[in-house]
């Protein structure tokens, strides 16, 4: 089973979907505070359906609370600063994948904190920006997946 750790996410219809993702792969959501909304907005259930009872979701206060409380063995940063890419990865059962706001990614503090084969990176066409944080968790989780043969 894989971890998704989202970093002070912003836009609730992304959680939703994460949430919706993680109750289909059997993957951990794991909510690094402060939040840029509610647990009961409408637009967060909206996009979660029915699956939100279904995930397993852990709070936490901050990124430090979230460090004490989980001793991964692998923890992964995406990010666009990542200069190895996620496919160039071999995921194991219980790795975890950090992904920060969608405004801003993760701060330097947190992805310094990082050895850069932890950074990793979904590729994109040169002029892009970014992916959408759902869509990101998407392609990381299946492919770690993928990976273990889909095995839970």
């Amino acid at each position: 089973m894989f971890n998704i750790v989202l970093f002070e996410p912003e836009i609730p219809p992304n959680t939703g979907n994460i949430i919706r993702l993680c109750a289909n792969t059997g993957a951990h959501l794991h909510l690094i505070h402060p939040l840029g909304f509610d647990m009961d907005e409408k637009s967060l259930r909206r996009a979660g359906l029915d699956y939100i009872d279904l995930s397993i979701v852990h709070h936490y206060d901050n990124f430090k609370d979230y460090l004490e409380k989980n001793a991964s063995n692998s923890l992964y940063a995406i990010s666009t600063k990542g200069t190895k890419q996620y496919s160039n990865c071999d995921f194991s059962d219980g790795d975890s994948f950090i992904f920060g706001p969608e405004t801003r990614g993760l701060p330097n503090e947190i992805l310094g904190g990082f050895d850069t084969n932890k950074v990793l990176r979904i590729p994109m066409l040169e002029k892009s920006r970014s992916l959408n944080l759902s869509n990101s968790a998407s392609i990381i989780v299946y492919e770690a997946w993928r990976q273990n043969n889909f095995v839970q």
